[in-house]
Order: C-alpha cells, then sequence, then structure tokens
C-alpha cells in the first residue's frame, strides 16, 4: 500500500492480486471500483483480466513487432504502393494475433506506446520499400500531435524520404468519436508535407458528408463491400456512392481486401483506381516487386 485517502486506496500494482483476495472474503466487491492512474473508474471484479495482460508491457519493452508490406496495385496491376502492417512476436517466437496485442494495450493503457512502435517500424521500414507506403495509426492514442508525432517526422527527416512518400491511414475500426480531435492530426500531417487515408469507409463512419469535411487524399472501401461486390446489387449500390464522394472531395478510391478477379474486373470498370488484397498478394516480411 502506498496511500490512504478517505475511501480511496492507492497501491502498487504488484499488490492488487492480494487486495483483491482480501476484498472477496471481507467487502462487496459490487462497491469496489478501481482505475489506472487517470483512466476511467471500473468495477474491480475487471481487475484481473488487466492484470493477465501485464505480458504486452515486455512486449513493447522488447520492441517485438516486425513489419510485412502487402502490395496496393493501379488498374494494370502494376504496384504502386505498399501498406505496411505490424506483426507482434513472444519470445520464443511465435507470432501473437494483432487483435490480441492491441487489445491488451487498450485495456493496460499502453495504446500510445504500442502504436508509436508500430510507426515508428514502419517509417523504418518504408526505407527499402522505396515506393509509397500507407501506415497505419490509431487516433484515439494521439494526445497532442505536435508531440506524439514529432519522433515520427524527425525519424522520416533522418532516413531522407520525401514526406509525400507516407499515407498515414486511419485505423476506423477504433470509432473515432472526437473529429475535431482527428482533424487537428490530419492538419499537423498536412502541414508536415504527409498525405493521409481513411480506413474501411462504408463501416464504422456514420455518414458519408463527414468525409468532405476531413478532406482525405485517399479513401478505402471497407473489405465487407468489395467481396462478392460483382454479383451483390447491394454491394454495388454502396461503392458506386463510395466512389461519387471520393471523386467529389477529390480522393483517391481504393477498394481493398479484393480476393477474386470478377471482383477486381467490376470495381475497375466502375472507376476504382487502386486496388488491395490477396488476389495481388499477402503481407510478407519481403516486399513482393511484381505482380504478374
Amino acid at each position: 500500500m502506498i496511500k490512504v485517502e478517505g475511501d480511496h486506496l492507492i497501491i502498487h500494482e504488484s499488490g492488487v492480486r492480494e487486495f483483491l483476495d482480501f476484498s472477496r472474503h471481507y467487502m462487496d466487491l459490487e462497491n469496489i471500483y478501481f482505475r489506472f492512474e487517470d483512466k476511467d473508474w471500473k468495477p474491480i471484479i475487471e481487475i484481473e483480466s488487466i492484470l493477465d495482460m501485464q505480458w504486452i508491457d515486455e512486449v513493447i519493452r522488447r520492441k517485438a513487432v516486425v513489419s510485412y508490406s502487402q502490395p496496393i496495385v493501379n488498374a494494370n496491376e502494376e504496384i504502386y504502393a505498399y501498406e505496411v502492417l505490424s506483426r507482434f512476436t513472444r519470445e520464443d517466437g511465435s507470432l501473437i494475433f494483432p487483435n490480441e496485442i492491441f487489445t491488451a494495450a487498450r485495456s493496460r493503457g499502453r495504446l500510445y506506446a504500442l502504436d508509436r512502435l508500430c510507426r515508428m517500424a514502419a517509417v523504418s521500414y518504408s526505407a527499402i520499400l522505396k515506393k509509397k507506403t500507407f501506415i497505419n495509426f490509431i487516433p484515439t492514442s494521439i494526445y497532442s500531435p505536435e508531440f506524439c508525432l514529432q519522433s515520427t517526422v524527425k525519424l522520416a527527416n533522418q532516413l531522407r524520404i520525401d514526406p509525400s512518400q507516407f499515407v498515414f491511414e486511419v485505423v476506423e475500426s477504433d470509432q473515432v468519436d472526437d473529429i475535431e480531435h482527428l482533424k487537428t492530426i490530419l492538419n499537423y500531417y498536412k502541414e508536415k508535407g504527409f498525405q493521409y487515408a481513411l480506413d474501411d469507409v462504408g463501416a464504422g463512419y456514420s455518414t458519408l458528408e463527414m468525409l468532405a469535411d476531413l478532406q482525405p487524399q485517399y479513401m478505402k472501401l471497407d473489405i465487407k463491400y468489395v467481396q462478392g461486390v460483382s454479383t451483390d446489387y447491394e454491394k454495388q449500390k454502396v461503392a458506386q456512392l463510395f466512389l461519387e464522394k471520393a471523386f467529389e472531395i477529390n480522393a483517391i478510391p481504393l477498394a481493398e481486401g479484393i480476393e477474386s478477379r470478377e471482383d477486381f474486373e467490376w470495381l475497375k470498370q466502375s472507376g476504382y483506381q487502386l486496388f488491395q488484397g490477396y488476389l495481388f498478394g499477402k503481407p510478407s516480411i519481403v516486399p513482393k516487386r511484381k505482380i504478374k
């Protein structure tokens, strides 16, 4: 125990399990809440799952991230760019699933550290790609862009990579609620010469009208509207609406998750300009240089 303030106890994480055992025997768990630092208060019964995710701290400390790349092609199936994807390893070398790692980081309040680790690794990896590079980032992990992102800008300058080579891609699945904060981040990237993309458009954003306000250089159609689009009328309607909005705001439309040539041909004929998916290459450590 570190300190007692009224009905608040401040203790080291190492003592939490013992306190929880004591509470189970002598206190009403429904009336006990906890929080880490300045995070939200939660029921004490949820703390065990967070303690079980301490391994994420070691992953971050070891910088156990490996960068993979997946090609993005144009209508002629020539490589236009690469998306850099992060993969993580345990000490025995086995891979950790991305959803597992980000869930653990979010639970333990390490999202900023993990997002920064991935972003810096991706910028370094881009030096060998020598192509436009799409790099994911989580907006909710960036508190203040001028502080949180300055190391990214510095590394790109050190590597002497033209900022226009980078496209920072909003991980849309994180459900950005604070659009003004997102705009602040995107404006910072724009001021530094970087470009940006919105991922999974058509899924998480409540309306396409919001896109005109964000003014992305690239828009990625959500995979669920891509796969099977050649034969699904409802998906075709969404894909056409997406395309119209992209052209309206002067964004380049990109369809991701393409696995069949039929879907590729339909999207290409409809006017899509960039394409990504297993049809053209799976993520790999060694960049794929040619499609055909």
